[in-house]
Protein backbone atom coordinates (compact mmCIF):
# COMPACT_ATOMS: atom_id res chain seq x y z
CA UNK A 1 0.00 0.00 0.00
CA UNK A 2 1.37 3.26 -1.22
CA UNK A 3 1.83 5.78 1.94
CA UNK A 4 2.69 9.09 2.36
CA UNK A 5 4.63 10.92 4.86
CA UNK A 6 2.13 14.31 5.55
CA UNK A 7 4.25 15.38 8.96
CA UNK A 8 6.64 18.06 8.17
CA UNK A 9 8.75 18.17 11.36
CA UNK A 10 11.45 20.90 9.68
CA UNK A 11 10.79 23.33 12.60
CA UNK A 12 10.84 20.53 15.44
CA UNK A 13 12.62 21.94 18.79
CA UNK A 14 14.75 19.16 19.95
CA UNK A 15 17.36 19.18 22.79
CA UNK A 16 20.22 17.36 21.54
CA UNK A 17 24.22 17.05 21.63
CA UNK A 18 26.33 17.48 18.09
CA UNK A 19 28.13 14.26 19.71
CA UNK A 20 24.71 12.31 19.33
CA UNK A 21 24.63 13.20 15.87
CA UNK A 22 28.07 11.49 14.49
CA UNK A 23 27.71 7.65 13.77
CA UNK A 24 29.84 5.87 16.73
CA UNK A 25 32.24 3.99 13.76
CA UNK A 26 32.45 7.42 11.65
CA UNK A 27 36.24 8.08 10.25
CA UNK A 28 36.19 11.54 12.09
CA UNK A 29 36.06 9.81 15.49
CA UNK A 30 38.80 7.15 13.96
CA UNK A 31 41.04 10.41 13.20
CA UNK A 32 40.61 11.81 16.48
CA UNK A 33 41.65 8.73 18.28
CA UNK A 34 44.25 7.90 16.50
CA UNK A 35 46.53 11.07 17.24
CA UNK A 36 46.67 13.86 19.86
CA UNK A 37 46.33 16.89 17.63
CA UNK A 38 48.00 19.61 20.38
CA UNK A 39 51.28 18.58 19.26
CA UNK A 40 50.84 21.27 16.52
CA UNK A 41 51.18 23.93 18.94
CA UNK A 42 54.65 23.06 19.46
CA UNK A 43 55.38 23.39 15.47
CA UNK A 44 53.28 26.96 15.34
CA UNK A 45 54.37 28.84 18.24
CA UNK A 46 57.54 30.66 16.91
CA UNK A 47 55.10 31.98 14.05
CA UNK A 48 52.55 33.76 16.69
CA UNK A 49 53.21 37.55 18.62
CA UNK A 50 52.54 37.55 22.40
CA UNK A 51 51.16 40.97 21.30
CA UNK A 52 47.77 41.82 18.81
CA UNK A 53 44.00 40.01 18.30
CA UNK A 54 43.34 36.72 19.16
CA UNK A 55 44.09 34.15 16.66
CA UNK A 56 42.49 31.44 14.83
CA UNK A 57 43.34 27.80 16.73
CA UNK A 58 46.10 26.48 14.49
CA UNK A 59 45.03 22.82 15.37
CA UNK A 60 41.17 24.24 13.86
CA UNK A 61 43.42 25.51 10.94
CA UNK A 62 44.97 22.33 10.40
CA UNK A 63 41.99 19.90 10.72
CA UNK A 64 40.73 21.77 8.29
CA UNK A 65 42.98 20.83 5.81
CA UNK A 66 42.71 17.22 6.73
CA UNK A 67 39.07 17.02 5.85
CA UNK A 68 39.26 18.46 2.60
CA UNK A 69 42.22 16.11 1.47
CA UNK A 70 41.00 13.11 3.55
CA UNK A 71 36.89 13.34 1.88
CA UNK A 72 38.42 14.58 -1.61
CA UNK A 73 37.22 18.17 -1.76
CA UNK A 74 38.13 20.25 -3.96
CA UNK A 75 38.67 23.44 -2.72
CA UNK A 76 39.10 24.95 0.43
CA UNK A 77 36.41 27.32 -0.01
CA UNK A 78 34.37 23.77 -0.59
CA UNK A 79 35.49 22.17 2.16
CA UNK A 80 34.16 25.28 4.14
CA UNK A 81 30.79 25.21 2.69
CA UNK A 82 30.83 21.22 3.90
CA UNK A 83 31.61 22.37 7.19
CA UNK A 84 29.03 24.85 7.44
CA UNK A 85 26.38 21.93 7.05
CA UNK A 86 28.43 18.38 7.89
CA UNK A 87 27.97 18.17 11.70
CA UNK A 88 30.48 15.12 11.55
CA UNK A 89 33.37 17.95 10.68
CA UNK A 90 31.98 20.29 13.42
CA UNK A 91 32.67 17.79 15.93
CA UNK A 92 36.06 16.76 14.66
CA UNK A 93 36.64 20.49 14.15
CA UNK A 94 35.20 20.57 17.93
CA UNK A 95 32.65 23.38 16.86
CA UNK A 96 29.09 23.95 17.97
CA UNK A 97 26.01 24.45 15.89
CA UNK A 98 26.22 27.98 15.08
CA UNK A 99 30.59 28.52 15.34
CA UNK A 100 31.96 30.54 12.61
CA UNK A 101 34.53 28.41 9.85
CA UNK A 102 37.37 30.40 9.51
CA UNK A 103 39.11 30.87 6.58
CA UNK A 104 42.92 30.59 6.37
CA UNK A 105 46.04 30.06 3.46
CA UNK A 106 48.61 27.28 4.34
CA UNK A 107 52.12 26.84 5.01
CA UNK A 108 54.30 23.82 2.93
CA UNK A 109 57.11 23.51 6.06
CA UNK A 110 54.48 22.93 8.57
CA UNK A 111 52.30 20.39 6.65
CA UNK A 112 55.97 18.73 6.05
CA UNK A 113 56.56 18.40 9.95
CA UNK A 114 53.36 17.28 10.02
CA UNK A 115 53.24 14.62 7.28
CA UNK A 116 56.59 12.90 9.55
CA UNK A 117 54.93 13.20 12.77
CA UNK A 118 51.57 11.40 11.72
CA UNK A 119 54.49 9.00 10.06
CA UNK A 120 56.14 8.92 13.81
CA UNK A 121 53.17 8.03 15.44
CA UNK A 122 52.42 5.22 13.38
CA UNK A 123 55.52 4.20 13.97
CA UNK A 124 55.83 4.42 17.66
CA UNK A 125 52.41 1.92 17.16
CA UNK A 126 54.39 -0.60 14.85
CA UNK A 127 52.10 0.13 11.84
CA UNK A 128 55.23 0.64 9.86
CA UNK A 129 57.11 -2.07 8.51
CA UNK A 130 59.75 -0.17 6.03
CA UNK A 131 62.57 -3.39 5.49
CA UNK A 132 61.17 -3.29 1.75
CA UNK A 133 60.59 -0.24 -0.07
CA UNK A 134 57.92 0.28 -2.79
CA UNK A 135 58.86 3.20 -5.12
CA UNK A 136 56.93 4.88 -7.94
CA UNK A 137 55.67 7.78 -9.65
CA UNK A 138 52.47 9.15 -10.19
CA UNK A 139 51.31 12.13 -12.67
CA UNK A 140 48.65 14.78 -11.93
CA UNK A 141 47.32 17.03 -14.15
CA UNK A 142 48.71 20.70 -13.81
CA UNK A 143 45.67 23.74 -13.77
CA UNK A 144 47.27 25.06 -17.28
CA UNK A 145 46.13 24.82 -20.75
CA UNK A 146 48.44 22.83 -22.66
CA UNK A 147 48.13 25.08 -25.73
CA UNK A 148 49.10 28.06 -24.26
CA UNK A 149 53.35 27.72 -23.93
CA UNK A 150 56.72 29.04 -25.49
CA UNK A 151 59.49 27.29 -26.91
CA UNK A 152 62.85 27.55 -24.68
CA UNK A 153 66.58 26.13 -24.60
CA UNK A 154 67.04 25.36 -21.56
CA UNK A 155 69.97 23.58 -19.76
CA UNK A 156 69.81 20.03 -18.92
CA UNK A 157 69.78 19.04 -15.50
CA UNK A 158 72.78 17.97 -13.71
CA UNK A 159 72.00 14.09 -12.30
CA UNK A 160 72.31 13.09 -8.93
CA UNK A 161 75.69 10.92 -9.27
CA UNK A 162 77.20 12.98 -12.31
CA UNK A 163 80.25 13.25 -9.87
CA UNK A 164 80.64 9.81 -8.96
CA UNK A 165 80.31 8.46 -12.21
CA UNK A 166 83.05 10.91 -14.02
CA UNK A 167 85.17 9.94 -11.24
CA UNK A 168 84.61 6.18 -12.38
CA UNK A 169 84.43 6.81 -16.60
CA UNK A 170 88.24 8.58 -15.97
CA UNK A 171 89.58 5.13 -13.39
CA UNK A 172 88.34 3.16 -15.73
CA UNK A 173 90.26 5.31 -18.77
CA UNK A 174 93.32 4.99 -16.95
CA UNK A 175 92.67 0.88 -16.49
CA UNK A 176 92.69 0.35 -20.31
CA UNK A 177 95.51 2.84 -20.61
CA UNK A 178 93.47 5.88 -21.69
CA UNK A 179 94.05 9.48 -20.88
CA UNK A 180 91.15 10.61 -18.53
CA UNK A 181 89.06 12.78 -19.95
CA UNK A 182 89.61 16.57 -18.65
CA UNK A 183 87.00 18.23 -16.37
CA UNK A 184 85.59 20.30 -19.30
CA UNK A 185 84.89 17.86 -21.00
CA UNK A 186 82.31 16.71 -18.60
CA UNK A 187 81.24 20.44 -17.96
CA UNK A 188 80.60 21.29 -20.74
CA UNK A 189 76.95 22.23 -20.87
CA UNK A 190 74.07 20.69 -22.95
CA UNK A 191 70.74 21.86 -23.28
CA UNK A 192 67.47 21.14 -25.05
CA UNK A 193 64.50 22.99 -26.42
CA UNK A 194 61.29 22.36 -23.74
CA UNK A 195 57.37 23.82 -23.99
CA UNK A 196 56.91 25.64 -21.01
CA UNK A 197 53.22 26.61 -20.37
CA UNK A 198 52.72 30.29 -19.38
CA UNK A 199 50.24 29.83 -16.83
CA UNK A 200 52.37 27.16 -14.83
CA UNK A 201 56.32 27.81 -16.02
CA UNK A 202 57.04 25.13 -13.07
CA UNK A 203 55.10 22.51 -14.56
CA UNK A 204 56.57 20.24 -16.99
CA UNK A 205 54.99 19.19 -20.43
CA UNK A 206 54.11 15.53 -20.31
CA UNK A 207 53.38 13.20 -23.76
CA UNK A 208 51.97 9.64 -22.97
CA UNK A 209 50.28 8.45 -26.44
CA UNK A 210 49.34 10.29 -28.93
CA UNK A 211 45.64 11.25 -26.89
CA UNK A 212 47.66 12.54 -23.88
CA UNK A 213 49.58 15.66 -23.57
CA UNK A 214 49.47 17.77 -21.32
CA UNK A 215 51.04 19.74 -18.84
CA UNK A 216 52.00 17.99 -15.51
CA UNK A 217 53.93 17.24 -11.86
CA UNK A 218 55.22 14.16 -11.14
CA UNK A 219 54.18 13.23 -7.70
CA UNK A 220 56.77 10.78 -6.58
CA UNK A 221 56.63 8.84 -3.72
CA UNK A 222 58.28 5.45 -1.45
CA UNK A 223 55.81 3.55 0.43
CA UNK A 224 56.24 0.16 3.06
CA UNK A 225 54.44 -2.67 2.46
CA UNK A 226 51.44 -2.17 4.70
CA UNK A 227 50.97 1.21 2.41
CA UNK A 228 52.00 3.68 4.46
CA UNK A 229 53.72 6.60 2.79
CA UNK A 230 57.50 7.05 3.86
CA UNK A 231 58.33 9.94 1.72
CA UNK A 232 57.56 12.21 -1.35
CA UNK A 233 59.03 14.73 -3.79
CA UNK A 234 57.38 16.97 -6.59
CA UNK A 235 58.66 17.17 -9.98
CA UNK A 236 57.30 19.07 -13.20
CA UNK A 237 55.99 15.92 -15.25
CA UNK A 238 58.92 16.21 -17.26
CA UNK A 239 61.52 14.73 -15.15
CA UNK A 240 62.54 10.84 -15.86
CA UNK A 241 61.97 9.10 -12.71
CA UNK A 242 65.05 7.18 -12.41
CA UNK A 243 66.50 10.41 -11.65
CA UNK A 244 64.45 11.29 -8.32
CA UNK A 245 65.20 6.87 -6.91
CA UNK A 246 68.22 8.17 -5.41
CA UNK A 247 67.23 11.73 -3.43
CA UNK A 248 63.91 10.05 -2.48
CA UNK A 249 65.45 6.90 -1.11
CA UNK A 250 68.46 9.17 0.88
CA UNK A 251 64.78 10.74 2.07
CA UNK A 252 63.60 7.82 3.89
CA UNK A 253 67.05 6.52 4.97
CA UNK A 254 67.09 10.02 6.62
CA UNK A 255 63.16 9.95 8.19
CA UNK A 256 62.47 6.48 8.58
CA UNK A 257 66.23 4.29 8.63
CA UNK A 258 67.57 1.88 5.67
CA UNK A 259 65.35 -0.33 3.93
CA UNK A 260 67.22 -4.24 3.23
CA UNK A 261 65.36 -4.32 -0.51
CA UNK A 262 63.67 -1.73 -2.71
CA UNK A 263 61.48 -2.48 -5.44
CA UNK A 264 60.60 -0.08 -8.51
CA UNK A 265 59.12 -0.99 -12.10
CA UNK A 266 61.06 -1.11 -15.45
CA UNK A 267 62.10 2.96 -15.63
CA UNK A 268 64.37 2.13 -12.57
CA UNK A 269 65.66 -0.52 -14.01
CA UNK A 270 69.20 1.48 -15.15
CA UNK A 271 73.26 1.33 -14.19
CA UNK A 272 73.13 3.91 -12.02
CA UNK A 273 70.42 3.29 -9.56
CA UNK A 274 71.34 -0.31 -9.45
CA UNK A 275 75.28 0.63 -8.86
CA UNK A 276 73.58 2.70 -5.91
CA UNK A 277 71.63 0.48 -4.27
CA UNK A 278 74.34 -1.92 -4.27
CA UNK A 279 76.61 0.45 -2.81
CA UNK A 280 74.27 1.19 0.04
CA UNK A 281 73.93 -2.18 0.57
CA UNK A 282 70.12 -2.29 -0.39
CA UNK A 283 68.51 -5.08 -2.68
CA UNK A 284 66.86 -4.03 -5.59
CA UNK A 285 63.78 -5.32 -7.01
CA UNK A 286 63.50 -4.67 -10.60
CA UNK A 287 61.33 -6.80 -13.40
CA UNK A 288 62.33 -8.32 -16.57
CA UNK A 289 63.00 -5.86 -19.36
CA UNK A 290 62.69 -7.08 -22.93
CA UNK A 291 65.64 -6.10 -24.91
CA UNK A 292 65.65 -3.53 -27.60
CA UNK A 293 66.24 -4.47 -30.73
CA UNK A 294 65.31 -4.34 -34.33
CA UNK A 295 63.29 -6.87 -35.95
CA UNK A 296 65.54 -8.76 -37.87
CA UNK A 297 68.66 -8.16 -36.24
CA UNK A 298 70.70 -9.90 -33.26
CA UNK A 299 70.14 -8.95 -29.82
CA UNK A 300 72.16 -7.71 -27.28
CA UNK A 301 72.60 -10.81 -25.40
CA UNK A 302 73.22 -12.94 -28.60
CA UNK A 303 76.84 -10.82 -28.51
CA UNK A 304 78.74 -12.68 -25.22
CA UNK A 305 80.99 -10.84 -23.15
CA UNK A 306 83.92 -11.98 -21.49
CA UNK A 307 84.68 -10.49 -18.44
CA UNK A 308 88.10 -12.03 -18.08
CA UNK A 309 89.81 -10.58 -21.51
CA UNK A 310 87.24 -8.10 -21.57
CA UNK A 311 85.97 -8.25 -24.94
CA UNK A 312 82.62 -9.63 -26.46
CA UNK A 313 82.31 -12.48 -28.94
CA UNK A 314 79.73 -12.75 -31.70
CA UNK A 315 77.57 -15.36 -33.25
CA UNK A 316 80.06 -15.84 -35.72
CA UNK A 317 83.28 -16.28 -33.05
CA UNK A 318 84.95 -13.31 -33.99
CA UNK A 319 86.22 -10.77 -31.56
CA UNK A 320 84.90 -7.34 -30.31
CA UNK A 321 87.98 -5.55 -28.88
CA UNK A 322 87.58 -2.42 -26.68
CA UNK A 323 88.16 0.85 -27.89
CA UNK A 324 87.00 3.40 -25.68
CA UNK A 325 84.76 4.51 -22.78
CA UNK A 326 83.12 7.48 -23.56
CA UNK A 327 81.51 10.29 -21.36
CA UNK A 328 78.56 8.46 -20.74
CA UNK A 329 80.33 6.06 -19.08
CA UNK A 330 80.01 3.42 -21.49
CA UNK A 331 83.08 1.17 -22.55
CA UNK A 332 82.69 0.76 -26.80
CA UNK A 333 83.96 -2.83 -28.33
CA UNK A 334 84.28 -2.89 -32.06
CA UNK A 335 84.41 -5.91 -34.22
CA UNK A 336 87.55 -6.19 -37.15
CA UNK A 337 86.11 -4.32 -40.37
CA UNK A 338 87.91 -5.99 -42.29
CA UNK A 339 86.89 -9.78 -41.24
CA UNK A 340 83.10 -8.11 -41.06
CA UNK A 341 82.72 -6.92 -44.52
CA UNK A 342 82.77 -10.73 -45.59
CA UNK A 343 80.88 -11.98 -42.87
CA UNK A 344 77.57 -14.63 -43.81
CA UNK A 345 75.76 -12.31 -40.78
CA UNK A 346 76.24 -8.43 -41.94
CA UNK A 347 72.82 -7.84 -43.11
CA UNK A 348 71.71 -9.50 -39.57
CA UNK A 349 74.70 -7.97 -37.23
CA UNK A 350 74.73 -3.95 -38.15
CA UNK A 351 74.00 -1.03 -41.02
CA UNK A 352 77.32 0.78 -40.32
CA UNK A 353 78.42 1.86 -43.66
CA UNK A 354 81.70 0.48 -42.84
CA UNK A 355 80.55 -2.87 -41.71
CA UNK A 356 81.76 -2.44 -38.28
CA UNK A 357 79.30 -3.49 -35.38
CA UNK A 358 80.05 -1.39 -32.17
CA UNK A 359 78.64 -3.19 -28.78
CA UNK A 360 78.22 -0.87 -25.83
CA UNK A 361 78.84 -1.66 -21.98
CA UNK A 362 77.95 0.52 -19.46
CA UNK A 363 80.68 0.27 -16.70
CA UNK A 364 77.84 -0.38 -13.77
CA UNK A 365 76.53 -2.86 -16.09
CA UNK A 366 77.60 -5.59 -13.96
CA UNK A 367 75.10 -4.38 -11.07
CA UNK A 368 72.16 -4.38 -13.34
CA UNK A 369 73.21 -8.16 -14.75
CA UNK A 370 73.55 -8.93 -10.96
CA UNK A 371 70.40 -7.16 -10.13
CA UNK A 372 68.22 -9.62 -13.24
CA UNK A 373 70.04 -12.43 -11.44
CA UNK A 374 68.82 -11.74 -7.98
CA UNK A 375 64.93 -11.14 -9.47
CA UNK A 376 64.36 -14.89 -9.41
CA UNK A 377 65.39 -15.33 -6.21
CA UNK A 378 62.85 -17.08 -4.03
CA UNK A 379 63.03 -13.89 -1.43
CA UNK A 380 63.06 -10.97 -4.19
CA UNK A 381 60.26 -12.34 -6.68
CA UNK A 382 57.44 -11.68 -3.67
CA UNK A 383 59.00 -8.25 -2.86
CA UNK A 384 58.40 -7.22 -6.36
CA UNK A 385 55.20 -8.72 -6.52
CA UNK A 386 53.97 -6.37 -3.70
CA UNK A 387 54.24 -3.51 -5.78
CA UNK A 388 50.79 -3.76 -6.84
CA UNK A 389 49.35 -4.05 -3.52
CA UNK A 390 51.23 -1.26 -1.66
CA UNK A 391 52.73 1.93 -3.81
CA UNK A 392 50.28 1.40 -7.06
CA UNK A 393 47.42 0.95 -4.53
CA UNK A 394 48.17 4.09 -2.89
CA UNK A 395 48.02 6.40 -5.97
CA UNK A 396 44.62 4.72 -7.10
CA UNK A 397 43.44 5.62 -4.01
CA UNK A 398 45.09 9.37 -3.97
CA UNK A 399 43.55 9.65 -7.15
CA UNK A 400 40.16 8.38 -6.79
CA UNK A 401 39.29 8.91 -3.19
CA UNK A 402 41.85 12.19 -2.50
CA UNK A 403 41.24 14.41 -4.99
CA UNK A 404 44.97 13.73 -6.71
CA UNK A 405 43.90 13.29 -10.11
CA UNK A 406 44.80 16.90 -10.99
CA UNK A 407 45.48 19.99 -9.36
CA UNK A 408 44.23 23.98 -8.76
CA UNK A 409 47.71 25.10 -7.54
CA UNK A 410 50.66 26.01 -9.19
CA UNK A 411 54.03 26.02 -8.80
CA UNK A 412 56.30 23.47 -7.13
CA UNK A 413 56.13 24.57 -3.29
CA UNK A 414 51.96 24.69 -3.26
CA UNK A 415 52.16 21.11 -5.43
CA UNK A 416 54.52 20.01 -3.00
CA UNK A 417 52.43 20.83 0.03
CA UNK A 418 49.37 18.97 -1.76
CA UNK A 419 51.26 15.65 -2.02
CA UNK A 420 52.42 15.81 1.44
CA UNK A 421 48.77 16.82 2.78
CA UNK A 422 47.07 14.05 0.73
CA UNK A 423 49.94 11.53 1.94
CA UNK A 424 49.60 12.84 5.62
CA UNK A 425 45.56 11.95 4.71
CA UNK A 426 46.18 8.45 3.80
CA UNK A 427 48.62 7.52 6.55
CA UNK A 428 46.51 9.05 9.13
CA UNK A 429 43.03 7.90 7.71
CA UNK A 430 45.32 3.96 7.44
CA UNK A 431 46.16 4.56 11.24
CA UNK A 432 42.99 5.55 12.56
CA UNK A 433 41.16 2.50 10.75
CA UNK A 434 44.15 0.27 11.92
CA UNK A 435 44.22 1.21 15.66
CA UNK A 436 40.29 2.07 15.99
CA UNK A 437 38.75 0.35 18.88
CA UNK A 438 35.36 0.63 18.80
CA UNK A 439 32.71 2.63 20.86
CA UNK A 440 32.87 1.29 24.68
CA UNK A 441 29.48 -0.36 25.80
CA UNK A 442 28.22 1.46 28.89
Amino acid sequence: MLSKHDSIQRDQLEMITLDQLVPPNHLVRKMEAAIDFTFIYDLVKDMYSEVGRPSIDPVILVKLTFIQYTFGIRSMRKTIEEVETNMAYRWFLGYGFHDKVPHFSTDTDLFEQIFYRILMTAANKKLISAEHVFVDSTHVKASANKRKFEKKIVLKETRAYQGRLQEEINQDRENHGKKPFPPDKFDKEETKEIKESTTDSESGYYVKDERTKQFAYSFHAAADRNGFVLGTIVTPGNTHDSQILEPLVEQVIEKVGKPEAVAADAAYKTPAITSYLFNKEIIPALPYTRPRTKEGFFRKQDYVYDEHFDCYLCPSGETLKYSTTNKEGYREYKSPKQICTTCSFLSRCTESKDCQKVVTRHIWQTHVEEADHLRHHQDVKPIYAKRKETIERVFADAKEKHGMRWTTLRGLKKLSMQAMLTFAAINLKKMANWTWQGPKMA
